[in-house]
């Protein structure tokens, strides 16, 4: 199973159903924004996107994900808009058979995304400005 969604609020954890005996495995991911970017002070990132165009990328690199390593479910929430330090950017979990698998799956899964998913972040500095970023995460 495969669920991605992006989000202008804050992130709430995927519930998962216990009910599942077949997965070993649970890994979670929680990217949190730093309370400096290149050195400084942040107000908070802004997160922008290609709306339409993320979630097509987002879902098709999620069903990759599932397609070349051995994983049974691939969440992910991805925040945009206004995030302030220490909130969460990114939200995945992966359940697969066996750790490696979702590790593998997981290292994988966040290249790519940061790689081809149109979503842009900007640091808002203390003073106000507005400074790009060279990756999005």
């Amino acid at each position: 199973m495969v669920i991605v969604e992006i989000i202008n609020e804050p992130i709430e954890s995927f519930q998962i159903a216990n009910g599942d005996n077949q997965n070993g495995a649970e890994l979670v991911f929680n990217g949190k924004v730093r309370a400096t970017e290149k050195g400084k002070p942040i107000k908070y990132l802004e997160y922008e996107y290609y709306e339409g165009m993320a979630e097509a990328e987002l879902k098709r690199l999620a069903n990759n994900a599932c397609k070349n390593f051995t994983i049974n479910h691939l969440y992910c929430r991805h925040r945009v808009g206004k995030v302030k330090p220490s909130e969460i950017s990114i939200h995945i979990i992966i359940l697969s058979k066996h750790r490696k698998e979702a590790i593998n799956a997981m290292d994988w899964f966040i290249f790519e995304l940061k790689k081809n998913v149109p979503i842009w972040k900007w640091a808002i500095l203390k003073d106000g400005k507005k400074v790009p970023s060279d990756c999005i995460h």
